[in-house]
């Protein structure tokens, strides 16, 4: 009894709907939890140790009466990031799994080997990165608009931070407590990658089919995912995904969608075989994409599985999520890709999951997701 209160007093009270593509949420759902827990995916014995492993925290609504497929979610946050930013903002707001869940979705949200509550261990898995710097996190994510120059030429439009104006920069509640929730990354990526990949197919086979939804340098696992778990993918989106190419201009990674090549067809057995070379895309304030030669090679099994790219306003990432679309349409995969003004949301750096309007964004996610899956 005490535990279904807690849980209806945390949650009665949020706002959380969706009236049209872009509306704020303001209706007056609320969610009351049936289950809600904790478990480990995708860990090995080595000696007298699990290594390995992805933490996941679940939570699955009471019945809805909404109507329309409900399938569970999958949150995997990015670089130096743990699941938080999708549980909560840093200035004191419900997060896009909050949201998810008010409106009938049952929502898992993972930390990534060797991060948050997954755990490090070193005698495995090397030495961590460096992690964030202030600096760092003021010109890449919480005041880019502030800095002159300005580090790429939409950071001035960035509007959003929560806590509003000014609150971007150290001795604001919100800039602190966004701090306080960065951590250090695996040095090897691959391993990174391989890792929360078995977990999350670990998490598939015990859930069944679900939605994955990626953030920066989880993005290559969108793809990852998909090809490893077939018929368990029942839609994509990718929030400014690492990808085909970098805010640069530069290849973003090697084979285009990920570091280590997909199944395509024909196959290949690196990255050289898919022939990617710098392709003009004749777009302002867009970047040229890195694109195969002859456009030979696909990605059939993707076929099918709704996908959405979208990036914000402001982002470093708005000059290039574009190119991952395009490698993805020249592949023979169907997909959507949004610069979230075209749709009426402005202002968005690139943690879209807590700043200002991320229920606003949230809505369109799920507006997009109801449509595609009806």
């Amino acid at each position: 009894m005490m535990r279904r209160n807690l849980w209806k007093f945390g949650l009665a009270s949020l706002a959380l709907a969706a009236q049209g593509g872009n509306a704020t949420p303001r209706d007056g759902a609320s969610a009351t939890i049936a289950t809600q827990g904790v478990l480990y995916t995708g860990g090995r014995a080595e000696g007298d140790h699990t290594i390995g492993q992805t933490y996941v925290f679940f939570q699955t609504p009471a019945a809805t009466r909404r109507t329309g497929p409900r399938w569970p979610i999958v949150f995997i946050h990015g670089s130096r990031q743990t699941g938080a930013g999708f549980l909560g903002t840093p200035d004191g707001r419900p997060g896009w799994a909050t949201f998810f869940l008010a409106h009938g979705w049952p929502v898992y949200v993972i930390d990534q080997p060797g991060r948050g509550k997954a755990g490090y261990f070193p005698q495995a898995y090397g030495p961590q990165e460096p992690w964030s710097s202030r600096e760092h996190v003021i010109r890449q994510f919480s005041a880019s608009e502030a800095l002159t120059p300005l580090p790429w030429p939409a950071a001035g439009k960035h509007s959003q931070w929560p806590g509003g104006p000014g609150s971007g920069v150290p001795g604001q509640p919100a800039f602190e407590q966004f701090m306080a929730s960065q951590v250090a990354n695996m040095p090897d990526i691959d391993m990174q990658y391989a890792l929360t990949l078995r977990g999350i197919t670990e998490l598939l086979h015990r859930i069944g089919p679900a939605i994955i939804v990626t953030h920066s340098q989880s993005g290559p696992l969108s793809w990852m995912i998909a090809q490893a778990n077939p018929g368990l993918v029942k839609a994509v989106i990718a929030v400014e995904p690492t990808g085909d190419t970098g805010s640069s201009g530069s290849l973003g990674v090697a084979c285009g969608l990920t570091i280590q090549c997909l199944r395509f067809t024909p196959a290949v057995a690196g990255p050289a075989d898919l022939g990617l070379v710098r392709t003009a895309m004749n777009k302002p304030g867009r970047v040229d994409c890195w694109l195969q030669k002859d456009g030979a090679h696909r990605l059939p099994w993707l076929n099918g599985i709704p996908i959405l790219i979208a990036s914000g306003e402001a982002s470093y990432h708005a000059s290039s999520d574009h190119c991952t679309a395009a490698f993805l349409t020249q592949a023979g995969v169907a997909n959507d890709y949004v610069y979230l003004p075209d749709v009426g949301i402005t202002g968005n750096g690139h943690m879209q999951m807590v700043e200002a309007n991320n229920l606003e964004i949230a809505a369109f996610y799920e507006n997009w997701l109801l449509k595609k899956l009806r």
